[in-house]
């Protein structure tokens, strides 16, 4: 059972971590407007819910609102301060964040909402006469993780595209020379890191509901972690990270009793500094592996 929590937990950190891979592997900076992206993508399928649409068409309403958040923000806030110090960059991905957030706020005012889960979210499976329950909703987690990471990697090994996104994840300035069209794998990597996010938005509010516009601050950080630990930049070990973590607080919080387990957050974000001190390149990349 708690193999199987955990499973689902890290496909939830995993998903939002590949994104935030993704980004850092094209032009190596951590985009902190990353989690506004997730709540794009939540707050999407609410709309799309309240106009009627069927949950599936719903949850695609949230990953092109949410790539498309993301491209908006490539060619506005990131593009024009390409080539500054890494510092100005990273301020103003707080900063985007910080505007996202107040903009959701004075959009949809920040009292959480239902999430509109379709029913079958909340039937089971049981096994082993019922000592093992999965919910439906950890079904459908674990499949549309696989199916977007299975679908991603197709991507980036087989398609002239993802090819050229793997070229200038390797060098930036050599896949320039060699006339690859950067400026649009850019996009590209934005729109997709983005899409990510936005199917972990309506993933993670089909479990917590939609909390407030600041909804995606906790996840992005948890992912923050699940990338660091696996290696920032490489998205095979950011997805490993992502399940890492997951069963590390599954675990913490199965093993240790109820007043030990409220530490859990503290001890994952000792594990970050840990890794950043002794171990900062991750577990399973060194500093030259930057790749898709």
């Amino acid at each position: 059972q708690q193999a199987i929590n955990a499973l689902a937990l890290g496909s939830l950190y995993a998903v939002v971590a590949v994104g935030l891979s993704i980004v850092f592997s094209v032009l190596r900076m951590t985009n902190f407007a990353h989690g506004e992206m997730l709540t794009v993508g939540a707050f999407a399928t609410l709309g799309g819910a309240a106009l009627g649409w069927p949950f599936a068409a719903s949850v695609a309403l949230a990953i092109g609102a949410a790539a498309a958040t993301g491209v908006l923000l490539e060619r506005v806030a990131y593009r024009p301060l390409r080539g500054a110090p890494d510092v100005a960059l990273l301020l103003t991905s707080f900063a985007a964040s910080y505007l996202l957030q107040n903009l959701g706020v004075l959009l949809f005012t920040g009292s959480p909402r239902a999430f509109p889960v379709p029913e079958w979210f909340d039937g089971s499976v049981e096994f082993a006469d019922g000592a093992v329950v999965v919910p439906h909703g950890t079904l459908a987690t674990v499949a549309l993780t696989g199916a977007a990471f299975a679908g991603f990697g197709g991507f980036v090994t087989r398609s002239t595209p993802g090819l050229g996104l793997r070229a200038i994840a390797e060098d930036l300035t050599a896949a320039r020379l060699v006339g690859l069209p950067v400026d649009r794998l850019i996009v590209l990597a934005f729109a997709i890191a983005a899409g990510f996010a936005g199917l972990g938005g309506v993933l993670w509010a089909a479990q917590t509901g939609v909390t407030s516009p600041a909804m995606g601050f906790q996840p992005l950080l948890k992912a923050f972690v699940a990338a660091i630990v696996g290696g920032l930049g490489s998205v095979p070990a950011a997805l490993a990270g992502g399940y890492l973590l997951g069963a590390l607080e599954v675990g913490i919080t199965a093993s240790l009793d109820s007043g030990l387990a409220a530490w859990r957050d503290a001890i994952v974000f000792a594990l970050l500094i840990a890794f950043l001190l002794y171990r900062p390149h991750g577990l399973f990349r060194r500093v030259a592996d930057v790749k898709l």
